[in-house]
């Protein structure tokens, strides 16, 4: 076997099964394996095109006679934020980000059960184990990173966040990849009991600002499905560029969305 074919990328179809977020719908998926020998610019340009990574497997939709599934990527240079998401932020200003390598805890994994058995009961993570949990967030061999939002306890107001961090309350985490253009939004989860605190829009607000500070020019979200409710957040975040079969390319924002970023 030549080192060009040893590295080349086998591609596998799942079977079909009821698609998640469009009833009536059949899913499949087109995947591949990524493992060390593969070269870093190669899965890079997979998860750059369309491509979304869970654990060692990256994949993409591959559904007869559908192509709701787009892939979306907010353009960071251009994004500002309006006023609804100004005062996202303001209301979580006592919410502090700190990156760190992606190693599982049994305190992410509580926050995470508690927000699946509130928000996704119903969802295909639903009977994901401690065991499970770990394996998706620290099986990746590429450049992966965990954001964790901790919120200051109203009692310590002069406390220093790095002093006392792992003391306060854990509210939401974010599972990253650093890409060549951008970084790619995984998975996250946070404490659904502070919806009124919008914190999932709050934390890709804080990724994109993050993207900026490094000089990347994206942030990956994704799919955006048409027609599912559970994705219509994801329009929000303008301007962005959506994948077609030319490339990517700007789209204009959906009304509602525009009220949004207003």
């Amino acid at each position: 076997m030549t080192e060009q074919h040893k590295n080349f990328p086998e591609f596998y179809v799942t079977a079909a099964h009821a698609c998640p977020y469009l009833p009536g719908r059949l899913e499949r998926k087109l995947f591949t394996h990524l493992n060390a020998d593969k070269p870093a610019g190669l899965i890079d340009n997979l998860l750059r095109g369309g491509f979304r990574r869970s654990q060692n497997i990256a994949y993409v939709p591959y559904c007869e006679g559908c192509q709701a599934c787009v892939s979306v990527r907010v353009r960071i240079d251009d994004f500002v934020p309006g006023r609804t998401m100004r005062r996202i932020m303001e209301r979580n200003r006592d919410l502090k980000a700190r990156r760190i390598a992606p190693v599982p805890t049994s305190e992410q994994y509580g926050l995470f059960r508690s927000y699946i058995d509130g928000r996704h009961s119903d969802g295909g993570m639903a009977d994901m184990t401690v065991l499970d949990y770990a394996m998706m967030i620290e099986d990746s061999v590429i450049d992966t990173f965990l954001t964790e939002y901790r919120r200051k306890p109203a009692d310590e107001p002069h406390i220093a966040f790095a002093d006392s961090a792992e003391s306060w309350p854990l509210k939401g985490v974010a599972l990253c990849d650093r890409l060549s253009d951008g970084i790619s939004m995984v998975y996250s989860f946070y404490d659904a009991a502070d919806e009124a605190d919008s914190l999932g829009t709050h934390m890709i607000l804080d990724h994109i600002a993050y993207a900026k500070s490094l000089g990347l020019p994206y942030l990956y979200l994704g799919y955006w499905i048409e027609g599912s409710r559970k994705m219509n957040y994801k329009m929000r975040f303008q301007p962005q560029e959506h994948l077609g079969p030319t490339g990517w390319v700007k789209v204009d924002a959906p009304d509602d969305a525009r009220k949004f970023s207003r």
